[in-house]
């Protein structure tokens, strides 16, 4: 029988290395300097031991295991345009550590492109685990099925639903209370598409699989 406490506590111990790999300098998941190479083989330990509890036949461990830190740089390579676009689309921003640091923005988006990932890998229950955790942090609900391009900003974050068939462009700005959402009429593809640079202002509902096209505000 599965600890769910303890799965969860886990899940967040990890997340907590993952994002120490990715910015080591500002994020310390062992309160203490350590190498780069010491927080993989803890994360790496930490992912096994979930894998173990949550898959009911084993898969190949290691193949997951090797497949997400291989993504690993590619992951800090598009959080790196989510902080740009924080930094440059935010006037109150003073510096790209601040963002980092104080941003719910940063915490749910960093938190979905890990879970992402694992999503993509039909890894169960993790990936979910992940963004709900995010979203009980964040007030910022991001079904770790959805399509992110890079340079993403959710601006103040509150109340933000982005469903798990939505499709988002590059350089795309939400506001708070946006839903990306369904109408629960719709099979397969149920949920939005955004092209490029589009902007969707605090309050805006947009249900269904429409498409919205390339630089529009909403």
């Amino acid at each position: 029988m599965i600890n769910y406490a303890h799965l969860k506590s886990q899940m967040i111990q990890l997340l907590d290395l993952l994002r120490s790999i990715l910015y080591p300098n500002v994020f310390d998941a062992m309160e203490e300097a350590h190498s780069k190479e010491e927080l993989e083989t803890a994360a790496r330990r930490q992912l096994r031991e979930i894998l173990e509890r949550i898959y009911r036949e084993p898969p190949q461990y290691d193949d997951v295991i090797d497949t997400l830190f291989s993504k690993l740089p590619a992951i800090r390579d598009t959080l790196d345009t989510d902080v740009q676009a924080a930094y440059e689309g935010d006037p109150a921003a003073t510096c790209r550590e601040e963002v980092m640091l104080a941003y719910p923005a940063f915490e749910a988006i960093s938190i979905f492109r890990i879970a992402h990932e694992l999503y993509l890998m039909k890894v169960p229950m993790l990936p979910r685990m992940m963004t709900e955790y995010a979203h009980s942090l964040t007030g910022i609900d991001i079904h770790p099925g959805a399509t992110v391009g890079p340079y993403f900003f959710i601006d103040h974050g509150t109340g933000v639903v982005i469903g798990e068939t939505t499709i988002i462009g590059d350089d795309c700005t939400i506001y708070q209370g946006v839903t990306l959402g369904g109408t629960g009429k719709d099979k397969g593809k149920r949920h939005p598409t955004l092209g490029n640079h589009v902007m969707v202002g605090s309050g805006a509902k947009v249900l269904g699989p429409i498409e919205i096209g390339n630089d529009v505000r909403i």
